[in-house]
């Protein structure tokens, strides 16, 4: 009986032990990667586990939203209407070697070309990855005609080489990796450093000092990270900047050069994305602290706010060199010029800490068809932007000097309970804005209408409002560590709820109107916005200095950056769609054999 517990206390240690090393020598292949770069390493990406990244996507909101019926039979038609792209079929390759801790660097710069090495852990034999990358390889020589290939030998490695001047990748396994460069030279110092063999290793990346400030912000569970070595840029800059200026300021440094480093990471956490980012660099704010005062201005319609610190005072300098770039802000400065207005009283007028909120009115409709009607009977969106008074006398004198460098504009000015009102009334559009300034003893507020405004100087005398006292926008707050000079948060179920109600009927006419949309998409099983706001919570973003240098940080079904990523790529691809409609409407004539349709009076079947 007591052999019978020996054996299997020492199974059991066996598989503890087991356990414990695999799991040890995962983490040390992942800390191990930088050692594998050289120090003047400028750009560095890890994904530390492809299949664990799949898996915590597929539980992500953003995932769950895409999977639900209805949008999966909405996207039915378009996506059919795409080619497949060849990367899926990449990627399900890939899992077959369940890649561990892939990573691509950058690590030089040369006038001829850049040094790029990369390469992952794979799971199996040398054979079987060799299957997979073996088509890459392929696939590449047979896209670039007169590509040579060619095997060296280095150290018991082979290494393919593929060369299409001035293009090279060479390729090599030091199983369980697999490593790839765009330089032979840097592919074999790299092999040493993987294989102990190199004489300087104290010159590795793991070694440098900002690269270790900055993965002391790394969390432990990222699903992809990045770092980046500004130092080679900023000394181009500076060389650049000093070319250009006959007598360069001493000491004058631009924000680049006071970066010692910038690193992000990115990951899943209960659904939602989180990332980030931190700048290795001196703290830039010496006064003020965000207590985000604009908050009391907040509506339960709220469905964008933000707050940081902004002294426009220091702005000013800078901003009056840019304006030679724009005939009216230059015309501005001077004008502010002419009134004596110098950085100085900016400093004196405001405080620190700008604010911005955005409202949509929940009574929000659609305008009636005719344009007559649209202003009147549209509710959109309206923006306020805030600024802390701290001297009126000198706020009121650049308030003032403002509205009269507006040449050609009238604007108005009442005073209502001791706060002056200014008002502008812009040119007949579908949409009408009259922009306002509000100016109190406390407080400066900007919007688009007058309504907006006062309404907005009657909250700002309270200590709470209804956005900071809703449990949507507490419980977001509570995600994201406090921040001491930047805050944002989007109401994104909100948001969606107010564009479904607006766009969809815009949509469903066009359908009417132009039949070739329909081709494309059908606008018909657009799903209900209950279905997509479900799977929607706020983002909220924070940002704050911590020892050595900034940390921002996003959380949401998707963050700040990626939402700004994504807003300037559809931007530029409506921007390119409209450029391609006008063209074809402006080049489009009608056939002389067409018959003719009938003219249509009125939209007597509006959907």
């Amino acid at each position: 009986m007591r052999r019978i517990l020996l054996l299997i206390i020492a199974v059991a240690v066996a598989a503890y032990a087991g356990w414990y090393y695999w799991n040890f020598s995962q983490q040390v292949s992942g800390a191990s990667v930088s050692a594998f770069l050289p120090r003047r390493t400028i750009f560095f990406a890890h994904l530390p586990d492809f299949s664990r990244t799949r898996d915590e996507w597929r539980q992500s909101d953003i995932y769950q939203l895409y999977r639900e019926p209805a949008v999966q039979d909405f996207l039915r038609k378009p996506l059919d209407n795409m080619p497949t792209p060849k990367v899926l079929g990449t990627l399900q390759e890939l899992e077959q070697l369940d890649p561990k801790n892939a990573f691509f660097a950058l690590t030089s710069i040369s006038d001829s070309a850049p040094s790029l090495v990369g390469g992952f852990r794979f799971r199996g034999t040398q054979e079987d990855a060799e299957r997979v990358i073996g088509k890459w390889r392929a696939m590449l020589l047979e896209q670039r005609p007169g590509t040579k290939s060619e095997k060296l030998q280095y150290q018991g490695h082979e290494i393919d080489v593929v060369a299409a001047t001035p293009f090279t990748l060479a390729t090599t396994y030091d199983r369980p990796w697999f490593f790839a460069a765009t330089n032979v030279t840097e592919l074999k110092a790299l092999l040493d450093r993987v294989d102990h063999r190199a004489n300087d290793s104290g010159e590795t990346l793991d070694k440098d000092e900002a690269y270790r400030i900055a993965i002391a912000h790394r969390p432990s569970n990222d699903a992809a990270f990045f770092y980046l070595q500004p130092k080679a840029f900023s000394e181009r800059l500076a060389a650049l900047r000093a070319a250009v200026q006959s007598n360069p300021t001493l000491g004058e440094t631009t924000m680049l050069e006071k970066m010692r480093c910038i690193a992000g990471s990115s990951r899943f956490e209960n659904g939602k994305i989180r990332d980030v980012l931190f700048l290795g660099m001196p703290k830039i704010e010496t006064d003020g602290t965000l207590n985000r005062s604009s908050l009391t201005l907040g509506t339960k319609e709220t469905f964008f706010y933000l707050a940081m610190l902004l002294n426009l005072g220091e702005k000013m300098e800078t901003l009056n060199q840019a304006a030679t770039l724009s005939g009216a802000v230059q015309k501005l400065f001077q004008d502010f010029a002419t009134s004596g207005i110098a950085a100085d009283d900016w400093k004196a007028a405001f405080g620190f800490e700008l604010g911005a909120l955005a409202d949509w009115p929940s009574n929000a409709h659609w305008p009636s068809l005719l344009l007559a009607d649209w202003p009147s009977n549209a509710h959109w969106p309206s923006l306020l932007l805030t600024l802390p008074v701290v001297e009126m006398a000198r706020a009121s004198k650049i308030v003032e000097a403002f509205t009269r460098a507006d040449e050609g504009a009238i604007w108005t000015q009442t005073e209502k309970d001791g706060v002056r009102y200014f008002s502008k009334q812009s040119a007949a559009t579908l949409v009408a804005i009259t922009p306002t300034i509000a100016l109190s003893d406390r407080i400066l507020i900007a919007g688009l209408n007058p309504v907006s405004v006062e309404e907005a100087v009657r909250r700002s005398t309270g200590s709470s409002s209804e956005l900071s006292n809703s449990q949507t926008y507490k419980a977001a707050e509570r995600l994201l560590p406090a921040p001491t000079n930047f805050f944002s948060y989007v109401d994104t179920a909100l948001l969606y709820s107010r564009l479904d109600a607006s766009l969809r009927p815009m949509l469903l006419m066009a359908a009417a109107f132009m039949p070739a949309i329909a081709r494309s998409v059908d606008l018909g099983k657009l799903p209900s916005p209950e279905v997509i706001t479900k799977h929607l919570s706020p983002i909220v973003s924070s940002q704050r200095y911590d020892r050595d240098g900034y940390v921002a940080e996003s959380l949401g079904p998707i963050t700040l950056d990626q939402a700004a990523i994504g807003l300037a790529i559809l931007s530029s691809v409506g921007t390119a769609a409209r450029q391609q409609a006008a063209t074809g409407f402006g080049s489009w004539a009608p056939s002389s054999t067409a018959t003719p349709q009938p003219a249509v009076s009125s939209p007597s079947a509006t959907p």
